[in-house]
C-alpha cells in the first residue's frame, strides 16, 4: 500500500454548517465520519474475548466496535437512545461474522451501569475489555455563569461518576488478562474553556485510571487511556456553533480533525495482549497536539 501523507489522509475543513441537538446522530453528519468499515483489517489479536463499550452506537465507539470484532471479539454496546446508529454499528459487528448485543439507557443512573454489566455477562458470560467510551458535552458557552448545576451534574455523572459504577460491577466478571480503556481527551492538558465542565471531567478520568491502575495491576487487570485531539464524531456538531464546526480541526497541526477509524488501533492495542507491559499510560492520538 503506498505511503500517504498524514495531513491529506482524510476531509480537511471547511466543512458544511450544520448544527444538532443533543445527543447527536452520525448518520445526518456531512461529511460521514470515517468508522472504518473499508479500511480496517483485523488479524485475530482479540479471538474468544468479549467487550463492552459504552458510546458504542457512533464515533469513536462505532470505530473501536468494528475494529474489535474484526480481530475476533463478541460486542456490547451501550448507548442513550440513538437507535437507528447504533443498529449501524450491530449490522458492522454481525457482518464481521461476530455478535452484537445493544443496550439503549442512560448511564447516569447506577442502576442501569449495573444493569449493563448484568445482561453482558448474561448474553456472553464474561467482560474481557472495557472500554468507557460515553460522554456529554454540552453546547459551548462563552460565559462562565451559564455553566449552571444542573448541566455541570449532568456532565459529570455522564462523564466520569458512571465509570466508577460500571468498573465497580464489571470487576467481578473481569478475570486476569483483562482490560479497562477509558476515554480522556487532550482537554485533560489544554482545556477550552466554552466546555469548561467537559474538559475538568477529561482530568478527572486521568487520574481516576492512573489511581485505579495500581490497584487492578494486583489482580492482573491493566487500565489504560486513549485521549484523543480533534475528532470528527456527532459530539461536535451538536455542542458547538456551525461557524466553529465548519473550521473544526483547522488548527491541529495536521490541519484537519482526525476520523474515528484512525482511532480503533490505539484501542486495539491497549486491548490486546501486544500491550501486556503497558499499564497506568495515556496514549495521546492528537494529530501533534501537545499532552503536557
Amino acid at each position: 500500500m503506498a505511503q500517504v501523507n498524514p495531513k491529506e489522509a482524510h476531509v480537511k475543513p471547511p466543512f458544511p454548517e450544520q448544527t444538532q441537538d443533543f445527543p447527536g446522530i452520525e448518520s445526518k453528519m456531512d461529511p460521514k465520519p470515517d468508522y472504518g468499515e473499508k479500511s480496517y483489517k483485523g488479524f485475530g489479536r482479540l479471538e474468544g474475548r468479549v467487550a463492552l463499550i459504552t458510546g458504542g452506537d457512533s464515533g469513536i465507539g462505532r470505530a473501536v466496535a468494528l475494529a474489535f470484532a474484526r480481530e475476533g471479539a463478541n460486542i456490547a454496546i451501550s448507548y442513550y437512545n440513538e437507535h437507528t446508529d447504533a443498529q449501524e454499528t450491530e449490522k458492522a459487528v454481525k457482518d464481521s461474522k461476530k455478535e452484537c448485543l445493544l443496550l439503549p439507557g442512560d448511564i447516569q443512573s447506577d442502576s442501569h451501569c449495573k444493569d449493563i454489566i448484568q445482561k453482558t455477562v448474561a448474553k456472553f458470560g464474561k467482560i474481557d475489555v472495557l472500554v468507557n467510551n460515553a460522554a456529554f458535552q454540552g453546547k459551548a458557552l462563552d460565559n462562565f455563569e451559564d455553566f449552571d448545576y444542573e448541566r455541570v451534574l449532568q456532565t459529570f455523572k455522564t462523564n466520569i461518576i458512571s465509570m466508577f459504577s460500571l468498573v465497580r460491577y464489571a470487576l467481578p466478571h473481569i478475570k486476569e488478562g483483562g482490560s479497562i480503556i477509558n476515554v480522556g481527551s487532550i482537554q485533560a492538558y489544554n482545556p477550552s474553556d466554552t466546555i469548561l465542565d467537559y474538559a475538568t471531567t477529561k482530568g478527572a478520568i486521568v487520574s481516576f485510571s492512573k489511581g485505579l491502575a495500581q490497584q487492578l495491576v494486583k489482580r492482573g487487570i491493566r487500565v489504560n487511556v486513549v485521549a484523543p485531539g480533534p475528532v470528527w464524531t456527532p459530539l461536535i456538531v451538536q455542542s458547538f456553533p456551525p461557524e466553529h464546526v465548519k473550521e473544526f480541526g483547522k488548527k491541529n497541526p495536521m490541519e484537519r480533525p482526525a476520523q474515528p477509524s484512525e482511532l480503533a488501533s490505539a484501542f486495539v492495542f491497549l486491548a490486546c495482549d501486544e500491550s501486556r507491559f503497558v499499564n497506568a499510560e495515556v496514549l495521546g492520538v492528537t494529530g501533534g497536539g501537545i499532552l503536557a
